[in-house]
């Protein structure tokens, strides 16, 4: 499948999105590696984490229409070797997702909503938070909340952050596309970010930008 969705979703962000369907040898023959690049890629043992590091980087290429690495600092947040853009990326099963702008702080998540993760709400949704009680809905509204929780997490450069005690997403009616409000308190400050979310298949995908 490869590239599912490339869309300017602000004035100064791009989002992208990419399918997984391609073997090792296609992903890799759309790449340039350093050979530290090239020994990290060896390095993994799982096979879907090689396809998956493959994909980001095909992705980034895609979305930048150039060659730049990927680096990462101690809190494993990535950032380009070439400084042209700030990124965000976040992949779960077969997606890979990107967001990228040049002047704008991004945040973005995706996951497949595979488990029951009403089982472990309590550790992520503090009691300012309000979920449906409509079990249609429940589990699609959690997933909401931990994506939206984790791109917070992300654009706030991973830093002293609990999502239970530290983050707070503000009241929203659930829609498979839709915006929402969350705030970051912790010893660095009180900051709202406003979100952005959708519905891909089994999929949810949120992000901001700021």
């Amino acid at each position: 499948m490869g590239l599912v969705l490339k869309k300017q979703v602000d004035d100064d962000c791009l989002l992208g999105v990419w399918e997984i369907t391609e073997d090792f040898d296609t992903l890799f023959g759309q790449v340039k590696l350093l050979p530290d690049e090239k020994i990290t890629l060896d390095g993994f043992l799982n096979h879907q984490r090689k396809l998956e590091w493959l994909s980001v980087r095909v992705l980034m290429n895609n979305l930048l229409e150039k060659d730049c690495s990927i680096v990462y600092n101690e809190q494993r947040k990535p950032f380009l070797a070439c400084k042209s853009h700030n990124i965000s990326i976040s992949h779960s099963k077969n997606l890979t997702s990107i967001l990228v702008s040049k002047n704008k702080r991004v945040g973005i998540d995706l996951e497949f909503m595979s488990h029951q993760i009403d089982n472990i709400s309590r550790k992520f949704i503090n009691n300012n938070e309000e979920i449906t009680t409509d079990p249609e809905f429940k589990r699609l509204h959690l997933y909401i909340h931990w994506c939206a929780k984790e791109a917070l997490y992300k654009i706030c450069d991973k830093q002293d952050i609990n999502f239970k005690q530290n983050l707070t997403i503000r009241p929203f009616h659930i829609k498979f596309e839709g915006k929402l409000s969350g705030l970051v308190d912790n010893k660095y400050g009180h900051e709202l970010f406003y979100l952005n979310y959708f519905i891909i298949d089994s999929y949810v995908v949120v992000w901001c930008c700021k």
